[in-house]
């Protein structure tokens, strides 16, 4: 049970992250009106890229803890 509810928090903070970064990138209004297949391969990748950066950095911040 305890893994499920991680399991979602972590979801969710992806998903957060997710729709942060495709506003920072112009791409917020495009999701809102087509959703997020409405992306070109070109754009869901510059989002993965900023995600998997961000990721990274947070990671080794709480390292550094």
């Amino acid at each position: 049970m305890e893994k499920k509810k991680n399991e979602k928090a972590i979801d969710h903070m992806n998903a957060k992250l997710k729709y942060e970064i495709a506003k920072e990138l112009g791409l917020l209004e495009k999701v809102k009106r087509l959703g997020w297949k409405g992306l070109t391969a070109k754009e869901t990748g510059r989002i993965g890229g900023v995600m998997t950066r961000r990721k990274k950095m947070m990671q080794e911040k709480s390292q550094q803890m």
